[in-house]
């Protein structure tokens, strides 16, 4: 059974950074694409960004793109996101997820972490 546990969420002001971590845990790390996915108060999850098992494919959300970066450790077990000139929009809780694989914005991942709140304030 996959199990993710997301860590580094907080709060911080407009134009921080943030990084997020995912820990993966109870598979071979390496046969699975990961991702990341956002959620709004009563609103469905939003497709962040993604990585293959190798870390030589990334997609990314219209709205991160250029201002977020997804990467992975495969000797760590972890991916993690790297959140540059956060805005109140990107306020949200953030998901980890997992798929034996590639996951992309149409896919459903079939493994999904607890979450971590960020919050981007002025």
């Amino acid at each position: 059974q996959v199990q993710l546990e997301e860590s580094g969420g907080g709060s911080v002001q407009i134009g921080d950074s943030l990084s997020l971590s995912c820990a993966f845990s109870g598979r071979t790390f390496d046969r699975y694409g990961m991702g990341w996915s956002r959620q709004y108060p009563g609103k469905e999850r939003e497709f962040v960004a993604s990585i293959n098992w190798s870390g030589g494919t990334t997609y990314y959300g219209d709205s991160v793109k250029g201002r977020f970066t997804i990467s992975r450790d495969n000797a760590k077990n972890t991916v993690y996101l790297q959140m540059n000139r956060l805005q109140p929009g990107d306020t949200a809780t953030y998901y980890c997820a997992a798929a034996p694989w590639l996951i992309l914005p149409s896919t459903v991942p079939g493994y999904w972490g607890q979450g971590t709140q960020v919050t981007v304030s002025s």
